[in-house]
């Protein structure tokens, strides 16, 4: 699910990204027609290529300020269970009980899994085209012969001396061609149909290796191979085909104005000559698209030799418009990073390192649940943490969000720690403990959802959305609507930053009222030992009468140290914060903290 959403993601930004570019880039051509030389004009598609390579770069490259968070980031040791650690469970307390209400899902992910589905099966499908284009350029070159005409082949140096090419490049023929092309990233290769003498002058070959070299000089081949690749990656979009079709066809008039500059006037006729006799010697060119090819369709065919019937020499004032213009377009193109950068990053999970990290094998304790367990010491200013991946994996926060809602409602004068109290809203619900007037500890206590919704339905939108961001609370998504945003629907947390969250509002780290936060903390006080204190708050989240989600959130206070801890556990349908609460307090035990 987290993959399909991902590439979904992409998808949409590949889209919006390459969409705008070939806006642009077509209406700068157009605008700008006679302000930029033909070789310039193919230059503009080369900032599409960097343009769609952008959505595939990690999204962490974009970032050109710190994210925030709580702490400083990298690994630290790894090591195992400690040695007095059991995977028994303790026993039931009171307070551990599962209060929740399970919500319905219709599916609405699934959408995902199909549009990511048929993308990959687009790229598959035109993988395996490009597959057999590869093993057709394969077969013609394994059909070819040495040009054995020494004329030729001097003609072909000379062609390369004049274009101040020294690379290795073989001169073949083959029957499998019926136009001269160009193919070979690593060996080059250019080919000429069989028996070309016979229909071709030794002008006509002088034309066509220019073509061809030129083709070489300006490393055309591999951007036929760029193109492919991301026309396989972009194909949803049809306005990529057509932007490749026209670089192509801007690649070809870029090529045939590099020949008719090493040409004097005299030769612009003959070389335009020269397509012509080609084109109809061969009307209609094969799909070679990994190959240059001099020939082309009809139509591009025309607007080639209107090029060259028109061709003058470029100038300087021209070469620096063209310049100048390259450089506007490739500023619009960098324009759109920081919105990249928006739309890449991977709220899913949560940017967490930090140097003083112990990762831990705790998976005894985890038996049948997915999940991760953190803790973090307040005196040693030390993380330990069991099962990295998860750990920073953000979930629904479930009922343990109903610390902060409460934290909120203090702040906004919702309620006050005097005056709490909401009058049960008549409704039956599963829990007696439910069914009567409740005030903010009675509601912490048994957890009642109607209670918190109410809550967050008095405070104002905006400042709902302020406070998440002032701290920082997971994704910040509110987008579920208000209440069950935070009952396995859009606002998501990671066990890490539940942590990080809990410390800094034992400590006060915001800056709310200080008797607010104590309010709070008084909620959610769990039981005593001897010099210890629990407080915490369990959290369980069912979708379709399945219990998939199970949390258990809070700190240990003893008289040297205080430790906080998130507890996070997943499976089909039996994920639930009583179990996450015990496996937590197992933990716990084996670590000596309670």
């Amino acid at each position: 699910m987290e993959t399909s959403n991902v590439i979904l993601t992409h998808l949409v930004i590949g889209f919006i990204v390459s969409s705008l570019t070939i806006a642009v880039i077509m209406l700068i051509r157009k605008v700008f027609q006679k302000q930029l030389s033909a070789k310039w004009q193919y230059n503009l598609w080369f900032l599409l290529l960097i343009a769609l390579t952008l959505p595939f770069i990690p999204s962490h490259l974009f970032n050109f300020e710190n994210n925030a968070s709580f702490f400083d980031i990298n690994h630290g040791n790894r090591i195992g269970a400690p040695a007095n650690a059991t995977g028994d469970h303790v026993m039931n307390v009171n307070w551990l009980q599962d209060f929740t209400l399970s919500v319905n899902h219709s599916i609405p992910d699934f959408l995902n899994i199909v549009i990511a589905g048929i993308w990959m099966a687009g790229v598959f499908v035109l993988s395996v085209l490009t597959i057999q284009a590869w093993l057709k350029v394969k077969d013609i070159k394994s059909s070819t012969s040495e040009v054995k005409n020494k004329e030729v082949l001097r003609l072909f140096e000379q062609c390369k001396l004049n274009l101040g090419i020294s690379g290795n490049i073989n001169v073949r023929e083959s029957p499998l061609v019926k136009s001269a092309m160009t193919f070979g990233l690593f060996k080059t290769y250019v080919v000429l149909p069989t028996h070309f003498e016979e229909w071709l002058s030794m002008k006509d070959i002088k034309y066509i290796f220019l073509h061809e070299l030129n083709h070489y000089k300006n490393k055309d081949i591999l951007t036929n191979y760029l193109i492919v690749v991301f026309q396989i990656l972009y194909w949803f979009n049809p306005l990529v085909w057509v932007a490749f079709r026209e670089m192509r066809l801007d690649r070809e008039i870029a090529c045939d104005h590099a020949v008719l500059n090493s040409l004097d006037k005299h030769g612009y006729v003959e070389y335009g000559n020269t397509i012509i006799n080609v084109v109809d010697r061969v009307s209609q060119p094969g799909n070679f698209i990994l190959t240059n090819q001099l020939n082309g369709s009809k139509k591009q065919i025309k607007k080639r030799i209107e090029k060259i019937a028109s061709f003058t020499t470029e100038s300087k004032l021209l070469k620096r418009k063209s310049i100048a213009i390259f450089m506007l377009v490739g500023g619009l193109v960098a324009s759109q990073v920081p919105f990249i950068s928006v739309m890449a990053e991977d709220h899913t999970r949560y940017d967490f390192k930090s140097e003083r990290t112990v990762y831990e094998d705790l998976n005894e304790y985890f038996a049948g649940f997915e999940g991760s367990f953190v803790l973090y010491d307040l005196q040693a200013d030390q993380y330990h943490i069991y099962n990295e991946n998860k750990s920073t994996l953000r979930v629904s926060p479930d009922s343990t969000y109903k610390i902060f809602s409460a934290l909120f409602a203090l702040e906004s004068n919702v309620i006050t720690s005097e005056n709490s109290t909401m009058k049960w809203n008549g409704i039956q619900y599963p829990y007696s403990a439910w069914n009567q007037d409740q005030d903010l500890f009675t509601a912490m206590k048994s957890s009642v959802n109607w209670y918190f919704e109410d809550l967050d339905k008095r405070i104002q939108r905006d400042d709902l959305q302020a406070f998440l961001k002032q701290i920082g609370y997971g994704n910040t998504d509110l987008s579920g609507g208000t209440g069950p945003y935070w009952l396995e629907s859009s606002l998501k947390i990671s066990p890490v930053e539940q942590v990080q969250l809990l410390k800094a509002f034992y400590t006060n780290q915001f800056g709310f009222k200080e008797r607010n936060v104590q309010t709070v903390k008084d909620t959610i006080k769990l039981e005593k030992k001897v010099g210890k204190q629990l407080s915490g708050k369990t959290g369980t989240g069912a979708v379709n009468n399945k219990n998939i989600n199970g949390w258990f959130i809070g700190y240990v206070e003893t008289k040297e140290n205080t430790y906080f801890f998130a507890t996070n556990i997943q499976n089909e349908d039996n994920a639930k914060g009583s179990m996450a609460a015990e496996i937590t307090l197992s933990i716990l035990r084996g670590k000596g903290i309670y």
